[in-house]
């Protein structure tokens, strides 16, 4: 097997399969899913730095130096309303050793704890007149040529030439900016992204997302804790085949004579209602603006009606090549702007091998009609990067905008299975309405080992086997002991408990959009819930200062909608939910069933505990202000290591372009309770 268990290249091939529905035969071409390419290392390169009185010195091992261009790439995306692909002209990253003539998707970009990471970034999009700096509306989107480069979740410095988004690499400039991970940071699933303020959301919406993977070898001690990827290893001592899944929400259009989008549309209930965009023959799809003239774009409502499905490394409605009893480490990365994912596993009706050309409805009816029984179970072991402090079973696992989850996936029989979005209550959605079930893909698993019906018991007896032959003398039985008692992974956690002894400080946040205000406004409010103060963003505006080497425990709200909170730098850990009934819905078996007009909620049920850096702020009712439907999330977090200005936001990222978003500054004590201030 490959280095990583990364699949093997004869799984690239691409050949034609039958499919049989209702008596039809079509023949549809089979779109296997494959890992992103790596991005190449630039090998002998030293730091772009000219040191006139002392001569280069020889690479040290830990360093790697990265080029990402950012450029227009033409590419094709499947489109299963048509049965055909698409041709878009999308802004993307590229670089070493990446086939221009591959599907749309960024390169992997992969780092250890203790590398000194130089990417530089250059911008070869065309000039843009509205590039020249911060906007004097800068919650109004702009620059959409200019960029930057934001390292999702590392736990490095904010500021100067390291993960620095305040700034601004302008058409025709090349920047390097300098990741010096810490020997001592976690390995797991992390994720790059575009976050210049301004133009996020569109460049997202165009593909400029990539994985970020940071790699560990370090085994536990009877005094440090170990990576998770020293455990995931089958019996024969090789690692579990793993899938780096980017599973984006591309918002590509095609535009008519007059620049607006084209669309398809229906008489429903004496109205003509837009019911998806229409790609012609010809036509070359692209992402150009927040809005047509017609208000059609990048809003709440577009991606529903947009007709687009979320692409999984570039492919729409791909098939996944398993095999049966093999345990495979899914690294899911939730790099879209719009949709709510909920990923569950349906065993596929015998005698159907795959999709055919699907409109939203009819993906609707296949999935009811041909996914059948009971969902797969399986095992969610991170969350945004970070080992969990157990192994959580699930069938149905929520990923919002920024989230990623790292599962690990065995597929007890041969045969076909569905791999869907499950449908999706108002309240928990992006989109802010109801979703139906929506088709990602097909898993076409191959004879192998049986399995039998306890699926968590064959995980825990292979990780029990892997254990005892991997793990260290000296920690091997406390591992093991772990592993049979509930998948306990507390050898492989990063971050210790915040107790509530540790905790020095309160913050306040609340999100609110005033729909009163003529534009909309996207605001933010620091002050505690009965002094509500929301503001939009100000990018000369600190809005929290904060100590180095404190705790604070924060409550977050949300009084109109609901939104992914994410805050850079400092992962954070999960208190409590209160839902609006003053129910505590984090804890494990919880049931979160306070909107009685949906199923329960599944996606805040066992994050007690749990670290993150992104996190779903419910408002129950969308429409509905303060105080119905408000739900208090309350977490911890410990400011270590890093000083500078940074920010937190909303990771629905037209949200944050508009001005959901806030600066904070880390300054050091000044031994007398407060903070030294900048100077």
């Amino acid at each position: 097997m490959p280095r990583s268990g990364v699949l093997p290249s004869y799984l690239a091939a691409l050949p034609l399969v039958a499919l049989s529905i209702g008596g039809a035969t079509a023949q549809v071409a089979e779109r296997v899913v494959t890992n992103p390419p790596t991005l190449g290392v630039q090998q002998g390169v030293v730091p772009r730095v000219t040191l006139q009185a002392l001569p280069a010195a020889p690479r040290m091992t830990t360093k790697k130096s990265l080029d990402l261009d950012i450029v227009y790439t033409r590419s094709h995306l499947y489109n299963p309303s048509t049965g055909r692909d698409d041709d878009v002209n999308l802004r993307s990253y590229t670089g070493l050793g990446i086939d221009p003539t591959a599907r749309f998707v960024a390169p992997t970009i992969e780092i250890n704890p203790g590398d000194t990471v130089d990417i530089t970034l250059h911008n070869k999009l065309p000039v843009d007149p509205s590039c020249t700096g911060m906007d004097m509306t800068p919650d109004k989107p702009h620059c959409f040529n200019g960029t930057n480069l934001h390292s999702h979740g590392l736990w490095v410095s904010p500021t100067g030439n390291s993960d620095n988004v305040l700034l601004s690499i302008n058409p025709g400039v090349s920047f390097q900016y300098e990741y010096n991970v810490p020997p001592d940071h976690p390995a797991g699933t992390f994720w790059y992204h575009t976050h210049r303020h301004g133009s996020t959301a569109l460049q997202v919406a165009s593909g400029m997302v990539g994985a970020l993977i940071i790699r560990g070898d370090r085994l536990p001690t009877p005094s440090a804790h170990g990576d998770v990827d020293t455990l995931l290893k089958n019996r024969d001592g090789t690692p579990f085949t793993e899938r780096i899944l980017v599973l984006q929400q591309i918002a590509y259009a095609c535009l008519d004579k007059d620049g607006n989008i084209k669309v398809k549309t229906e008489k429903i209930n004496g109205k003509d209602v837009v019911v998806a965009w229409v790609c012609d023959p010809g036509d070359t799809g692209v992402v150009e603006f927040y809005a047509d003239k017609n208000g059609r774009g990048l809003g709440p409502q577009d991606w529903a009606q947009s007709g687009r499905y979320t692409s999984v490394n570039g492919e729409v409605q791909p098939t996944f090549k398993a095999r049966q009893g093999a345990i495979e480490r899914w690294r899911l990365i939730h790099a879209g702007i719009r949709d709510t994912i909920q990923l569950q596993f349906f065993k596929l009706k015998p005698g159907v091998n795959a999709a055919v050309a699907l409109t939203a409805d009819a993906t609707d009816k296949f999935i009811g009609d041909n996914c059948t029984g009971a969902p797969l179970p399986y095992q969610v072991i991170a969350s945004d990067g970070l080992t969990m402090a157990a192994a959580q079973q699930t069938t149905i696992d929520v990923l919002q905008p920024g989230y990623r989850s790292d599962s690990l996936v065995v597929f007890p029989e041969a045969g076909s299975y569905c791999v869907v979005n499950a449908q999706v209550s108002a309240s928990s959605s992006v989109t802010r309405s109801a979703a139906t079930p929506r088709l990602i893909g097909f898993v076409d698993v191959a004879p192998g080992t049986a399995v039998g019906g306890d699926i968590r018991g064959y995980v825990t007896d292979n990780l029990v086997a892997a254990a005892e032959t991997a793990m260290p003398p000296d920690v091997r039985d406390a591992v093991v002991a772990d592993l049979k008692n509930g998948l306990r992974l507390t050898r492989f956690t990063p971050h210790p408990d915040i107790a509530d002894a540790d905790v020095k400080g309160h913050q306040y946040l609340t999100f609110f959009i005033d729909v009163n205000a003529d534009p909309t406004k996207f605001e933010v409010s620091s002050t505690p819930f009965d002094q509500f103060d929301p503001k939009s963003y100000d990018p000369s505006r600190v809005d929290r200062i904060l100590m180095l080497g404190s705790v604070d425990e924060w409550q977050l709200q949300s009084r109109f909608v609901s939104h992914p909170y994410h805050i850079h730098v400092n992962p954070f850990q999960v208190v409590k939910i209160i839902d609006p009934n003053g129910k505590d819905v984090s804890a494990p078996g919880a049931v979160d069933d306070a909107d009685t007009t949906s199923p329960p909620d599944p996606q805040y049920p066992g994050l007690k505990g749990v670290w993150k850096d992104s996190l779903w702020v419910k408002s129950l009712i969308p429409g509905v202000a303060y105080p119905k439907g408000v739900y208090t999330i309350v977490i911890r977090t410990r400011y270590e290591r890093y000083i500078g200005e940074y920010v937190l936001h909303c990771h629905i990222l037209d949200h944050e372009d508009q001005g959901m978003m806030q600066n904070v500054r880390i300054d050091l004590p000044d031994g007398q309770g407060g903070t030294t201030g900048m100077h």
